[in-house]
């Protein structure tokens, strides 16, 4: 199996148009390459929002708190498809709906190891049944965690550290999406 670090990511502009490709490893060197990114929220059915401690051997940001899960797309594939295979990977959970949010472009250098993360990143949103249970595998996922929105919002403000840099970026896509009415693709 080839390290995920030797994946190829898609490089894109400020408007996220392609315009060409790199490793993982290359597009988070200093000083990082903008490149397409997503990031999962899945839902329970209580409104809550599945968090994840990113696993200590992560690469950028270890053990800080994230969304459901992140991941980047290969060049040219579909959002949903490589959101489903990292949901699958880091969560054992597969079959599940997701729909986009908004994007967040954002770029944060990780302190302890110089990587950056340039990222377009286009917000998913799932539905989790509450008869679905994640199984985290423990080299991608430390711990996790379910939090209503608006308290995610509150402890972000109050404790930014503990956190990955692009979770508060992505959790007012979120919460702007779910206060126009939005959805997700399994519907409420």
């Amino acid at each position: 199996m080839t390290s995920r670090e030797q994946h190829l990511v898609e490089l894109v502009d400020a408007d996220g148009a392609p315009v060409g490709s790199a490793t993982v490893e290359q597009a988070h060197q200093a000083p990082g390459s903008l490149h397409r990114a997503f990031s999962v929220f899945l839902r329970g059915p209580d409104g809550r929002v599945l968090l994840q401690q990113r696993a200590d051997i992560k690469t950028r940001f270890p053990l800080r708190w994230a969304n459901t899960c992140c991941g980047h797309p290969a060049p040219g594939e579909d959002l949903t498809t490589a959101a489903a295979r990292r949901l699958a990977e880091e969560l054992g959970l597969d079959g599940v709906a997701l729909t986009e949010a908004g994007v967040y472009a954002y770029r944060a250098q990780d302190p302890a190891s110089g990587r950056v993360e340039h990222e377009y990143d286009h917000v998913l949103v799932g539905d989790l049944p509450a008869a679905r249970a994640p199984s985290p595998d423990p080299r991608e996922v430390a711990a996790i965690r379910w939090v209503e929105p608006g308290e995610l919002r509150s402890a972000l403000a109050a404790d930014p550290g503990s956190y990955a840099p692009w979770l508060a970026g992505v959790t007012e896509c979120l919460i702007r999406h779910l206060d126009s009415g939005g959805e997700s693709a399994g519907g409420r």
